[in-house]
């Protein structure tokens, strides 16, 4: 089966809607990644195969759980699930932050060429950074454990804006939630060609703790 004969089915099997050219552009975008990862280990993935069910489905199987706005992907590596929504919600605005210059300017280099006009990237650390506009969305894949990833972004949050965790199996990270924020809900994924757990927690704090 071809690359984008998977991605097609997988986005199927989601039940999401995406047309022929948001499809090539993520497939665009996987083979900028399979191509800048011989030189700069990027992701541990090597098998495009493999990336089109880890990266690309892993990315999108979050979005019919995600909501319109302006978003914050944390850690955002070489772009997952950052870049990978912003090429299929062109509506959406995205801000990619990791610390890895190396990451971030692949990153950069994947919005020119893929003529991305609602992602911005920038490298820096999560706790040192500042927004001039806060988030309606928080969101994070293997970034750090739920409690601190909720702590080291509070600052950047809108006041009814939420955070988002791509986790696998997340039930003993819920009870490191720090006071005045809650789990809204924990919702299991199926990726796939992915056979290990995945599912999204949801989580969100009380308005005065967010300043």
């Amino acid at each position: 089966m071809s690359l984008a004969e998977e991605l097609q089915r997988g986005i199927a099997q989601l039940g999401i809607a995406l047309d022929a050219d948001t499809q090539g552009k993520l497939l665009d975008y996987l083979a900028l990644l399979h191509k800048w990862n011989k030189v700069y280990n990027l992701t541990a993935i090597r098998d495009p195969q493999q990336m089109v069910s880890n990266h690309l489905l892993d990315s999108l199987a979050t979005m019919p759980h995600l909501w319109a706005g302006r978003w914050l992907d944390v850690g955002s590596g070489a772009g997952l699930p950052g870049l990978v929504l912003a090429v299929a919600q062109p509506g959406w605005q995205f801000t990619l932050l990791d610390s890895n210059s190396k990451k971030t300017s692949f990153v950069q280099q994947a919005i020119i060429e893929l003529g991305l006009q609602n992602v911005s990237v920038h490298c820096a650390r999560v706790e040192e950074w500042q927004a001039v506009e806060r988030f309606d969305g928080i969101i994070s894949r293997a970034f750090s454990e739920l409690g601190e990833f909720l702590r080291c972004t509070r600052h950047l949050v809108a006041q009814q804006g939420r955070w988002v965790a791509m986790k696998g199996a997340p039930q003993q990270e819920l009870a490191g939630v720090p006071d005045g924020c809650r789990v809204e809900r924990v919702i299991p994924l199926q990726v796939p060609g992915l056979l290990a757990a995945r599912s999204l927690v949801i989580a969100s704090c009380d308005r005065d703790k967010t300043t």
